[in-house]
């Protein structure tokens, strides 16, 4: 059992936790994950090491609600436990001085880029980020993001917080100003990474993506996270997270993060209603007694 030190809502519907599990604190990589099950009878399912405290032995994650097993973790407690933590898994970010390196974060996906952030500047490399949400409550891990950059900038959709409009705005803004990247990372949205590689691609900017949104059971068992890179059929959980920007078929890769989106609408709908009646059966135990 692996028990919750620290937990907390960040922004609408994404919590951050910290567990124990000294051993994966110690071992864990920039780029990499762990898979994670909240109960016996849950799913398990893969959520990136957004940073860890080998002294303290804990691990933080942080994960949007977005099906049932991430809206069953948002109604955990601290002090409770999670019953499978596995990993370090994935293989870790090649990390060395490029130069200047810029990331793009989106929403969650600012969550992933802070270690790789963090460790791109422990190599001495120059780091510019550029994060961004729908509006200023989604705008994640500022504080960190600013302790691992050199710069920082924030764009959102309403203009509600920083710049108004998209994290490749900001870029194309930088680059069109004279600064020159060695090599952008870019982690958010599918449909935010498509157009940020694009853009990436047309300036002569190497690019790395992860695709962690696209795994399910994190062994390469399943073959839920077949992605095709540069035209070769690769396995998310096993081969990556981490590929090549420019070699991604983003098309393939929308397509298929639809093939469950029915059924984890349907689980949701049945856990709601089941936590809306067990809510409805304690307020009339407590009605009665009273």
């Amino acid at each position: 059992m692996y028990k919750i030190l620290k937990k907390k809502l960040i922004a609408p519907g994404v919590t951050q936790a910290e567990i124990v599990a000294p051993e994966i604190a110690k071992k864990r990589k920039a780029g990499q994950f762990v898979i994670i099950r909240f109960h016996e009878k849950g799913e398990r399912i893969p959520l990136t090491i957004a940073d860890a405290d080998t002294e303290k032995g804990t691990i933080t994650i942080i994960s949007q609600r977005a099906g049932k097993s991430t809206a069953f973790f948002e109604n955990m407690n601290k002090g409770d436990s999670v019953i499978d933590v596995v990993g370090p898994l994935g293989h870790p970010t090649h990390i060395k001085k490029y130069g200047h390196v810029v990331f793009l974060g989106g929403g969650i996906g600012i969550a992933p880029i802070h270690p790789i952030a963090q460790a791109m500047k422990k190599a001495g490399n120059r780091v510019t980020s550029i994060i961004g949400g729908k509006t200023k409550d989604f705008v994640i891990l500022e504080d960190w993001m600013r302790q691992a950059s050199d710069a920082v900038y924030i764009s959102t959709d309403d203009g509600s917080y920083g710049n108004k409009g998209f994290v490749t705005d900001v870029l194309k803004e930088l680059v069109e100003k004279g600064e020159h990247f060695d090599l952008a990372v870019v982690i958010g949205p599918v449909p935010m990474m498509k157009a940020a590689v694009s853009l990436t691609k047309e300036m002569n900017i190497p690019t790395i993506v992860s695709l962690n949104a696209i795994m399910v059971d994190g062994t390469g068992m399943c073959g839920g996270c077949r992605v095709s890179v540069g035209g070769e059929t690769k396995f998310t959980c096993v081969d990556g997270p981490e590929f090549d920007g420019h070699q991604v078929d983003f098309k393939e890769l929308m397509l298929r993060l639809r093939i469950f989106d029915k059924y984890g609408k349907q689980a949701m709908e049945l856990y709601e209603s089941e936590s809306k009646n067990e809510k409805c059966v304690m307020k009339k135990v407590f009605d009665d007694k009273e």
